[in-house]
This record gives structure tokens, sequence and C-alpha cells, in this order.
């Protein structure tokens, strides 16, 4: 999910440069779990700030968002570079 944000806000640059955007990101977000000052855990209290900055830190969360990511960006360039599935015209007879 956050490769596509990523990607709909940086369209025209590389597949590369929006991938290592969106895993610094996501790297970000989970280690600033690690910080719990006052003020930060006021904002992870609130319904859009749990969502974003999430509750605690997992290691295997950074995993997962390595392996979510490269499968994105896997996807966008398989599509790219061998082109989409090919459909079959139907026809209406």
């Amino acid at each position: 999910m956050l490769f596509l944000l990523v990607s709909t806000l940086l369209a025209g640059r590389p597949i590369l440069v929006r991938a290592a955007i969106s895993l610094a990101l996501a790297f970000l977000v989970e280690i600033s779990q690690l910080y719990h000052a006052p003020w930060i855990d006021s904002i992870r209290q609130t319904t859009l700030g749990g969502l974003v900055l999430g509750f605690g830190f997992l290691w295997t969360d950074l995993v997962c968002y390595a392996v979510g990511i490269a499968t994105a960006s896997l996807t966008e360039w398989r599509i790219r570079h061998f082109g989409g599935p090919k459909l079959e015209k139907v026809s209406g007879r």
C-alpha cells in the first residue's frame, strides 16, 4: 500500500527509486515505534495516529515491509517489461 501511495505521488520516477523511498518510509515509521515520549504516544492514541504510526516495534514487520514492497516493485517491472495479461476478444456472436 505504501509503494502504491509513493508511486502515485512520484509517478515519473524509476521503480527502484520509488521502492527505496517506500522502504525508507516504512522503516522510519517502524523504528519510530521505539520512541515513547508522551506527545507522540498521545498521537498514537488517536485512530489515525495509531494506524499511521503503530504502537510497538516488531523486527518481523521490517521483513514484511521489504517483502511487500519487493513484490509490488517486481510486479510493476514485469508488467512494464513483458506487458500485462493478454485478454482474448470475445465476439458478440
